[in-house]
């Protein structure tokens, strides 16, 4: 029974050590990168904030009948904070984590944005053409046949270039969607659970950040609770059991004494009896 209980909390204090060091990676870089002009002094101060406040956790819980209510409230205090800036500093790295997927994805989709537009500007500067062209020719008489061609023949360089400019700008949007849907593929979950709840990908990802961060440092600091009753517990029962122990040996030690002392006796007892006979001259009856 003691020796699976013993596994178990191993294995707790095991789960609290991975989550609550992963949660302090996460938030010492988080905030070393918000931070970046005091990099390493960042990642001092931020590490020894993050094993002060599991110390300062685990002494609360320990020792809460025995120190004053001063102490107490500041040591509360603290790891609360301690727990936001955690929270603070894991949404700074997972933000930045997110930002450095996109970077390229919403670079490439503001250039094709921009491409669509002028794609568009393209074509209504054609069709103007066109209609100009139309206006023009129509305002000459049908036997001025050679003036007509002459205003035909200089529309049309526009308006070839006008096309030309619509080939090129089609072939780089084709390749640009090309490479968005490669670069969409780090994204693609996020793009997807956009699409499911009507929303931007923005949302969706800060959305599932702050459920992240509202689970990750408090479970974390619930672990290395659960770990330290656990501690608290094995120790309390091994206690109990060397109690157990120690009554039992001051017991059997008496039982010894007081059979040793009544051995004692008896055999006062028989020399007694042996020296009376042998005064006697009667010899002792040996069994």
């Amino acid at each position: 029974m003691l020796e699976r209980v013993k596994n178990f909390s191993t294995l707790i204090g095991i789960s609290a050590l991975l989550v609550a060091g992963s949660a302090a990676f996460f938030s010492v870089f988080g905030l070393s990168r918000l931070f970046s002009g005091a990099f390493f002094s960042v990642i001092i101060m931020a590490g020894s904030l993050e094993f002060a406040k599991l110390v300062a956790a685990s002494f609360l819980y320990r020792y809460w009948n025995d120190i004053n209510r001063i102490l107490k409230a500041y040591l509360m205090i603290g790891v609360g904070t301690l727990v936001l800036i955690t929270s603070a500093g894991i949404f700074g790295y997972l933000s930045n984590a997110y930002q450095g997927a996109t970077v390229g994805f919403e670079k490439q989709s503001t250039l094709l944005i921009s491409l669509e537009e002028r794609l568009e500007q393209l074509e209504e500067d054609k069709v103007f053409l066109k209609e100009e062209l139309e206006a023009q020719v129509n305002d000459l008489p049908e036997n001025y046949r050679t003036a007509r061609r002459q205003l035909r023949e200089s529309y049309n360089p526009q308006i070839q270039k006008v096309n030309q400019d619509i080939l090129e700008l089609k072939s780089k949007m084709s390749d640009l969607e090309l490479n968005l849907i490669e670069t969409g593929v780090d994204v693609g979950p996020a793009i997807y659970l956009a699409r499911a709840f009507e929303t931007d990908i923005d949302t969706v990802v800060k959305f599932f950040i702050f459920v992240l961060i509202f689970v990750f440092d408090p479970l974390a600091l619930s672990l290395v609770l659960a770990y330290n009753h656990m501690i608290v517990n094995e120790e309390n029962e091994k206690d109990s059991i060397e109690k157990m122990y120690d009554m039992y040996t001051k017991k059997k030690f008496k039982r010894d004494v007081k059979k040793e002392q009544i051995d004692i006796k008896e055999d006062k007892v028989e020399k007694k009896t042996d020296r009376r006979l042998l005064r006697g001259g009667r010899k002792p009856n040996k069994k």
